[in-house]
């Protein structure tokens, strides 16, 4: 069993999560976070099963996300 860190957005029309740690495109969706984070789990397992263990980024460093503003100029 692995564990991932998972970045669920909220957009007007649903929402959309992706996985941090892992080579490759892999998204969920659903009307709900809750349906969206089942989802993309479904997807990573998935990718796995499909593109083998070598998808997994062994040193992924990350232990937390955090999400910020920024404004930049022109």
């Amino acid at each position: 069993m692995q564990q991932f860190k998972v970045i669920v957005e909220k957009h007007s029309d649903g929402y959309i999560g992706y996985p941090l740690g892992l080579k490759g495109v892999v998204v969920g969706q659903g009307d709900t976070y809750e349906e969206a984070l089942c989802n993309t789990r479904s997807a990573i397992r998935f990718h796995i099963e499909t593109f083998g263990e070598d998808v997994l980024e062994p040193d992924s460093s990350v232990l937390e996300a955090f999400v910020a503003e920024a404004v930049v100029g022109a």
